[in-house]
């Protein structure tokens, strides 16, 4: 399962429509359910598909301060890899079999791609609406605990009172978006060295 946080004007709707009018369309089938503060996407072959095997993906949407949690499970291809193993043996018996699997062999190599167009489409939902995995404005802000002045983020003392503003520097990781604590030199959500 993988993690991503994403800080800027997004909201888990605006993800979960995004996903539902991309891939429901054709033989994949997407919808969202929403249960509190979390909306679940799935998206699945559809089980009257015209060829390929079957898929399956679940994405997690929650919101987060300044942003959204997307949490994308693991992508289900044994459907898919049972279409690809009888294009094989079909084809072994005749190798005039295939032409007759061609569209299965399409539609099964676009299924093995399903995780990164999810992940792509997120993307590019991200960039267009301004968000990212750096801190967001309000993020980049820090309250003197003295004063209760707003202070940028890097500041060693408060701008206004003069008090240090001590470790509390907030950061994030470059490749999930998990706002990491100074002094660690691995993301803790994905494990990358910071």
């Amino acid at each position: 399962m993988e993690t991503r946080y994403y800080h800027g004007n997004l909201t888990p709707l605006d993800v979960a429509q995004a996903l539902v009018a991309r891939f429901d369309h054709g033989n994949l089938r997407a919808q969202s359910f929403s249960s509190h503060d979390k909306i679940i996407v799935q998206i699945a072959s559809r089980t009257m598909r015209a060829s390929g095997g079957q898929t399956a993906m679940t994405v997690a949407l929650e919101r987060i301060k300044d942003g959204v949690s997307v949490q994308a499970g693991e992508q289900d291809l044994l459907g898919v890899a049972v279409s690809l193993g009888q294009t094989v043996l079909a084809t072994m018996l005749n190798p005039w079999n295939v032409i007759s699997r061609l569209d299965d062999i399409a539609q099964d190599v676009t299924s093995l791609s399903l995780a990164d167009q999810v992940w792509e489409e997120i993307e590019n939902l991200a960039r267009s609406a301004g968000a990212n995995f750096e801190l967001s404005e309000r993020l980049r802000r820090l309250v003197c605990a003295y004063c209760m002045t707003a202070n940028p983020v890097g500041e060693a003392s408060c701008i206004a009172c003069g008090a240090p503003l001590g470790e509390s520097q907030p950061r994030t990781c470059l490749k999930c978006g998990f706002v990491v604590k100074s002094g660690e030199s691995r993301c803790p959500q994905c494990g990358e060295p910071l």
